[in-house]
């Protein structure tokens, strides 16, 4: 396996307590040097359709799903990725070392695939984080931590951003390594890898080649006659045109649109603000014109184009009563023909929108995933998507393309998403405080 690094800072070793910890059908494919770790960890074996008892974990799925077939993986990272192209599943594992190691499967059959070396990264106690990136039509896995560079670096500017890029084809390595002094974000919903500070600060690297090209607040630019642009400012996303920002109100990217000349038919050209950006789209609120009759009562919420700008399509809720602390993050299925945040849903191929709540303007369910068959899966009376994933509130599902929902069996756990062909993707916890991830195939 290929692997290369990129420096930008002198980096020393970490020292963190070793941790014992057993794992067992996660996924292999080992190659030379990774049987350094002591005990080589099992692969994660599909179970065979003839036998007919499906994975180790039997939970209680969506009638979609079939538990009778599939592949599960025990003691992984809380985060997973899966290439749209390929259909590969990545995750990430411990050593018995203390170290980790990034490993492939396919997420359709579960078997093994490709597997990085093991390392160390800077915050050795805790999962790296690990999302997907494409950039050039080329799809990556990107597994990102924060730290100090070394075990007594005391001062802000001696922690990094640590980031190794990986081609989804065959695993080939790339690390980059960025000094940053704040708490990192790290996206990679655009051409390139973003780093931002929550502010106006931010870094973009190119996974195919390491190139960091930092953007300082002093460089940014703002549109013409719009005040609220200067305050509050905040890098949301990247583009291929440049970086999306947003201000007070609206929003922008520096040298292609601006959201004021974007505005959905019916609002205020001069009240949006984005909620959510993720995949291509961006999910953002604008207040109604001041001569609609429900402009005091309800807003609308509208998808756009990141790299035009353009308004796809629309949906009016009620306002809540007190503002929420934290926007929903919107979700894309696979295709990206549906989208979900919170208890609203878009059919973006058929320009659909749909704002589920009651007729008194109240809300309850909150949608955490979407397949490519336009259903949407989350539950009710739960503060947001992750507690809805983990089993939280009472489950339920929604048919994007129709706009209805209904509710399941409360004992139904929902998947967080779906692999190749249609594999439901889901997460258990067991009683050793261990991450499973169970792949249940559509059922026949």
């Amino acid at each position: 396996m290929r692997q290369r690094i990129v420096r930008l800072s002198l980096v020393g070793g970490v020292v963190v307590l070793a941790l014992l910890l057993l794992l067992s059908m996660c996924g292999g494919g080992t190659k030379s040097g990774d049987k350094k770790d002591g005990a080589e960890p099992k692969k994660p074996v599909p179970t065979s359709t003839s036998t007919g008892t499906g994975p180790a974990t039997q939970l209680t799925v969506p009638e979609a799903y079939t538990t009778r077939r599939g592949w599960e993986l025990i003691g992984t990272s809380p985060d997973y990725a899966v290439s749209r192209t390929t259909g590969r599943l990545a995750y990430l594992e411990r050593t018995a070392e203390g170290e980790y190691r990034l490993r492939t499967i396919e997420s359709e059959t579960g078997r093994a695939g490709w597997s990085g070396q093991s390392w160390r990264p800077p915050a050795g106690l805790h999962f790296p984080h690990l999302l997907t990136v494409t950039a050039d039509d080329h799809e990556y896995f990107v597994t990102w931590s924060y730290g100090k560079v070394g075990p007594d670096a005391p001062a802000p500017a001696e922690r990094i951003v640590s980031l190794d890029t990986y081609a989804v084809e065959d695993g080939s390595r790339r690390r980059v390594e960025v000094p940053w002094n704040e708490a990192p974000t790290v996206s990679g919903n655009g051409p390139g890898i973003l780093i931002g500070d929550g502010g106006t600060g931010s870094a973009v690297v190119d996974p195919a080649t390491g190139r960091v090209t930092q953007v300082p607040a002093a460089k940014l630019k703002y549109p013409k006659d719009c005040a609220s642009c200067k305050r509050l400012t905040e890098v949301r996303g990247l583009t291929s045109k440049g970086l999306l920002l947003s201000g007070a109100r609206e929003f922008w990217v520096q040298g292609g649109w601006f959201s004021r000349k974007n505005a959905p038919k019916g609002t205020d050209p001069r009240s949006g603000v984005p909620t959510s950006v993720t995949r291509g789209v961006l999910l953002a609120k604008w207040q109604l014109d001041k001569k609609s009759k429900r402009a005091r009562t309800h807003e609308m919420w509208t998808v756009h184009d990141t790299e035009t700008g353009k308004a796809l399509v629309s949906v009016e809720c009620h306002r809540p009563a007190i503002a929420p602390g934290q926007y929903p993050q919107a979700v894309l299925s696979p295709s990206g023909d549906y989208l979900v945040a919170g208890n609203l849903a878009f059919d973006l191929d058929a320009k659909k929108g749909f704002c589920f709540e009651d007729t008194d303007g109240s809300t309850s369910l909150v949608l955490a995933s979407v397949t490519d068959e336009g259903t949407a899966y989350g539950a009710t009376n739960v503060r947001n998507a992750a507690d809805a994933l983990a089993g939280g509130g009472f489950p339920a599902l929604a048919d994007v393309s129709a706009g209805t929902a209904d509710t399941l069996s409360p004992n139904v756990r929902v998947p967080g998403g779906e692999g190749a062909e249609g594999v439901g993707l889901f997460r258990w916890t067991d009683e050793k405080d261990r991450q499973h991830l169970i792949g249940y195939p559509r059922a026949d």
